[in-house]
């Protein structure tokens, strides 16, 4: 998964529209299977909150499902690992679906839609936190800078991901066999591809597919808080 080919020059960045706090979407990530049979409903509300602005909803499948009869198409030990990071992080032994985890930080059970929405409000209420990042694509090319006002004392992992905008599913076995199920937002593809100290501006030049959309998270160490977003779509 790491073929991507990227260059890093650190160097006063020029910023078109910096982004503030009212402009960063909170992250949303559905840890989901195909082979769960709660988690159709958490998919359904997952594709409404994946249509607002002010949120950057990332589906994540895993496979851990996967032997109940019914392999997810779209499913990935990486997803599973990335969903075990954040328990360990938490001081938890268990994983389970449907699962959300809003900013790097809060875990929700992705059924408990108001909790969600309640999360999701709480981050968009926070001041702005100093990171400004611009994002832009020129043909088979993306241009990524972004400044903290004030360096931070941890660095931050730049993260880009791949996403399928949405697929339709006919599962055949397994627990949620004869169901026709839409998912949105599918991840394919989640890479570091720099870390960055925060103490000078950051530019990155990155190769990637002209039609593929792109999140970019730029997220502490060890599965800690998002603390900046960009997307293109």
């Amino acid at each position: 998964m790491r073929h991507l080919i990227f260059g890093l020059l650190a160097g006063i960045a020029a910023f078109s529209t910096p982004l503030h706090a009212a402009d960063r979407p909170v992250v949303v990530e559905l840890f989901t299977s195909q082979g769960c049979p709660s988690c159709p409903p958490a998919d359904g509300f997952f594709e409404q909150l994946a249509a607002r602005d002010d949120v950057l909803a990332l589906s994540l499948h895993v496979d851990y499902w996967d032997y109940i009869g019914w392999e997810d198409t779209f499913a990935s030990p990486a997803n599973t690992a990335r969903q075990r990071g954040y328990a360990a992080a938490a001081g938890r032994k268990m994983v389970y679906t449907p699962q959300m985890v809003v900013n790097g930080t809060d875990r929700v059970v992705g059924t408990r839609y108001r909790d969600v929405t309640d999360v999701i409000d709480k981050h968009l209420a926070q001041p702005d936190n100093g990171l400004e990042v611009a994002l832009r694509r020129e043909g088979a090319r993306v241009y990524l800078d972004a400044r903290a006002r004030t360096p931070r004392e941890m660095p931050l992992v730049v993260q880009f991901a791949r996403y399928t905008p949405e697929e339709t599913v006919e599962i055949e076995r397994g627990e949620n066999a004869g169901r026709t199920i839409t998912y949105t937002n599918i991840v394919t593809e989640l890479v570091e591809v720099a870390t960055w100290d925060t103490q000078a501006p950051l530019s990155l030049d990155i190769a990637w597919p002209e039609d593929a959309p792109l999140a970019v998270l730029l997220q502490y160490p060890d599965f800690g808080t998002i603390e900046a977003v960009a997307r293109l779509r």
